[in-house]
């Protein structure tokens, strides 16, 4: 069988844990996460942002890098919760945009995530899930994470900008975009279904349209 590495890509709350659990599931592939739990700067950056922003950003550059390539080692195909893409068009950008990261220490980041980008194999497809902010908001309140208390709507459209940017100049891999809010695919296991089926044929180089939800 084709081995396949597939990474998920889209704003907070938008569902890519959800997807990646499932996918693994249905299709025994190897699964990757975002390191939250163990993760050694997330608590102090939520409490200070600059003093702490290019740390945690590095960790998870170093993370992101490690968790790649054993997906890429690994003999099952592969899907991650998050691209490692997104480190540095999304998350360090906005970070310098709002003053946590200055100038300097974002150039050297930059620096850094090149150099880590180009030794690794590209992904055999982007899977962006999209949501409206408003519906991303909302499911950061229910599932309650003390550490997403101070997420705001004006970051969140912050994230959604720079995310329609970026993918709008992406050409590394094939995306699918999946629309997230009219399409339940952890509770409804017909949409499960549409969603598999859009990734294998998007896998197989066949025409597939974005996924719009009903």
């Amino acid at each position: 069988m084709t081995k396949h590495l597939v990474v998920v890509a889209g704003n907070i709350g938008a569902g890519k844990t959800s997807l990646t659990e499932r996918i693994g599931t249905r299709l025994g592939w190897w699964t990757g996460y975002e390191s939250v739990a163990d993760n050694p700067y997330l608590s102090d950056f939520y409490a200070d942002m600059r003093s702490w922003a290019f740390h945690l950003q590095v960790f998870f550059l170093g993370h992101r890098a490690d968790q790649y390539l054993e997906a890429a080692h690994d003999p099952r195909s592969a899907i991650l919760d998050r691209s490692i893409f997104e480190d540095f068009h999304i998350f360090a950008r906005a970070l310098n945009h709002m003053g946590n990261v200055d100038e300097r220490d974002y150039l050297a980041y930059k620096r850094l995530f090149d150099l880590v980008v180009e030794s690794l194999p590209r992904p055999g497809l982007l899977i962006y899930l999209k949501a409206p902010v408003e519906v991303l908001m909302e499911r950061i309140r229910r599932r309650a994470r003390n550490m997403e208390t101070g997420i705001t709507i004006e970051y969140l459209s912050l994230l959604d900008s720079f995310y329609d940017e970026w993918l709008g100049a992406f050409d590394l891999c094939p995306v699918l975009t999946i629309r997230t809010d009219n399409l339940d695919f952890v509770h409804q296991a017909g949409h499960l279904d549409t969603v598999v089926e859009r990734i294998q044929d998007k896998l197989a180089g066949k025409e597939v349209m974005d996924l719009r939800g009903s």
